[in-house]
C-alpha cells in the first residue's frame, strides 16, 4: 500500500503530461506477452481506456503470431517462415484473416468496452484504411513469401473520424491491393506507418525486453536516430527488433515527436511510459 502523499506525487507528476498531451493521438503496438498473461491484458485495456478520458486519442494496432500458428496447428497446417517472415499463401491468409480480424481483433475490442471503452475493430480492407502492396527488399524474395505485404498508403480520415466521435480503433495489420487482393502485414511496421499518416504525437511498441541494449545489455532509454542507425551498423540492433526500429522511423519521417520501445510485461507500461519521468523502455527522437 501506498501512502496519500504518495498517491497525490503521482498525480501530479502526471499532469503535465497529460495537458501535454491533450487532443493528441498516440499509436500503440500491442503484442507480446501484454496479448497472453491475463494480468497484463486486463491493465492494457484500462490504460487505453484512461488515455481516452484524460483527452488522449489511442489507436491500437495489434498482432498475433502466436494465435495464428496455434489455428493452423489445429487445422493440420505447417506454418513456414522464411528468414523469419511468414510465408502466406492463400490458405494461411484466411487463417490470418480469421485469427486477426476476427477471433484476435474482437477480443482486444471486448476487453476495452468491458472496461468503459469504446472501442471498434477494424481491418486494413474496412474502408479502405490500409493499401498494400506486396513486401519489396526481402532479398529479392518476395514470390517466395506469398501474400505479405507493406503498407502503400493510409487513409487517415477514417481514423480521425472515429476518434473525434470518442471511439478508440482496434485495427488488425490486414490490407488490400487495388485489385482487393489480401496481404498480411507486420504489426509493428504497420503502426509506423498508420503513426507516420496520422501525424500522431507517439508511437508506442510493446515487447517482451526492456527496450534497445547495449552490447553489455545495459538499457539505452534515450537514442537519437543517427545513434541508431550506429548500432544497426555494429550489429547491437538485429534481428526481432529490426521491425520495431523501423516502425519507430517510419513515424519520425511522419512528423511524430517521439518514438518508444516498452516493456510490455511491466503492469501499465503505457502509463508509466507516457506520464512519468522515468519511463520503461527506450525512446527514439529524430535528431
Amino acid at each position: 500500500m501506498i501512502d496519500n502523499n504518495l498517491r497525490a506525487q503521482i498525480l501530479t507528476e502526471a499532469l503535465p503530461y497529460i495537458r501535454s498531451f491533450h487532443n493528441k493521438t498516440v499509436v500503440i503496438k500491442y503484442g507480446g506477452a501484454a496479448m497472453v498473461d491475463d494480468a497484463l491484458k486486463q491493465q492494457f485495456a484500462q490504460d487505453v481506456v484512461l488515455l481516452k478520458f484524460v483527452g488522449i486519442n489511442p489507436v491500437v494496432v495489434h498482432g498475433g503470431g502466436p494465435k495464428i500458428s496455434a489455428m493452423m496447428d489445429r487445422l493440420g497446417m505447417a506454418p513456414q517462415f522464411v528468414d523469419g517472415v511468414r510465408y502466406t499463401d492463400e490458405a494461411t491468409m484466411e487463417v490470418v484473416e480469421m485469427v486477426l480480424g476476427g477471433s484476435v481483433n474482437k477480443e482486444i475490442v471486448n476487453l476495452i468496452n468491458q472496461h468503459g471503452g469504446n472501442a471498434v475493430g477494424l481491418t486494413g480492407k474496412d474502408g479502405n484504411l490500409i493499401t498494400a502492396r506486396p513486401l519489396s527488399g526481402h532479398r529479392g524474395e518476395t514470390s517466395k513469401l506469398g501474400q505479405v505485404g507493406e503498407v502503400a498508403h493510409v487513409r487517415p480520415d477514417i481514423l480521425e473520424r472515429l476518434d473525434a466521435a470518442r471511439f478508440i480503433p482496434v485495427i488488425a495489420p490486414i490490407g488490400v491491393d487495388e485489385d482487393g487482393k489480401s496481404y498480411n502485414i507486420n504489426a509493428d511496421l504497420a503502426a509506423g506507418s498508420i503513426a507516420h499518416a496520422v501525424h500522431a504525437e507517439k508511437l508506442l511498441v510493446l515487447t517482451d525486453v526492456t527496450g534497445i541494449l547495449d552490447k553489455a545489455k545495459n538499457l539505452l532509454s534515450h537514442l537519437s536516430r543517427g545513434r541508431v542507425d550506429e548500432l544497426i551498423a555494429d550489429g547491437t540492433i538485429a534481428g526481432g527488433m529490426m521491425p520495431k526500429v523501423r516502425a519507430c522511423f517510419d513515424a519520425l519521417d511522419g512528423g511524430v515527436n517521439k518514438a518508444h520501445i516498452i516493456d510490455g510485461r511491466v503492469p501499465h507500461a503505457i502509463l508509466l511510459e507516457l506520464f512519468s519521468d522515468t519511463g520503461v523502455g527506450t525512446e527514439i527522437v529524430g535528431s
